[in-house]
């Protein structure tokens, strides 16, 4: 007499991986930012300078990777920069001006080679300048003052286009780069810095 043998498989694993799969195609076609949508293909430019924002700038704003120009400028967004700030690689104008964002400057900064002007003053920024600020050859405006930066000024930041970067009211510490160095940080760019803590 032949015997059959029935496995039974629990239906909970075959939808598991039915789910997986999908969700590893799916690309967002819209992003939601302080409550209005955004598409991802069609937004090119967002100013929302002066509109009362507050929270954390959302990380969902990486995907919006056909903006060429970003204000947030003149707002309450508190938190760190996000990293994924750098994959908006077409931004040619970017503002963060003017808030109370915190951390330090995310290194992914360096990958908007298409910047000319990058506004980050006037903030709670605090560490030091990454030296990957130094790919932004295309940078003629760089606003880095009113922050608490600290350390050393990288070299790099000589290698931004024409136009004295604004670095004044930080912590930075000395020996800066000098026009002797064909850099355009000259002591004017400098400023004031609070140098209590320099060794």
């Amino acid at each position: 007499m032949k015997r059959l043998l029935l496995i039974v498989l629990p239906i909970s694993l075959f939808v598991f991986s039915c789910e997986e799969e999908q969700s590893e195609d799916t690309t967002p076609t819209e992003v939601t930012l302080w409550g209005v949508v955004y598409s991802v293909e069609n937004t090119t430019e967002i100013n929302l300078g002066g509109s009362g924002l507050t929270r954390e700038i959302p990380s969902e704003i990486g995907n919006l990777t056909n903006l060429t120009f970003l204000s947030l400028g003149d707002n309450q967004l508190t938190g760190s920069i996000p990293s994924e700030i750098g994959n908006l690689t077409n931004l040619t104008y970017l503002n963060l001006s003017s808030n109370q964002l915190t951390g330090s400057i995310p290194s992914e900064i360096g990958n908007l080679t298409n910047l000319t002007r990058l506004w980050l003053d006037n903030n709670q920024l605090a560490g030091s300048i990454p030296s990957e600020i130094g790919n932004l050859t295309n940078l003629t405006y760089l606003y880095l003052s009113d922050n608490q930066l600290s350390g050393i000024i990288p070299d790099e930041i000589c290698n931004q286009g024409d136009g004295s970067p604004s670095l004044s009211n930080n912590q930075l510490c000395p020996p800066y780069p000098s026009i002797t160095t064909s850099c355009l940080v000259i002591e004017e760019s400098v400023g004031e810095q609070d140098t209590s803590d320099c060794d």
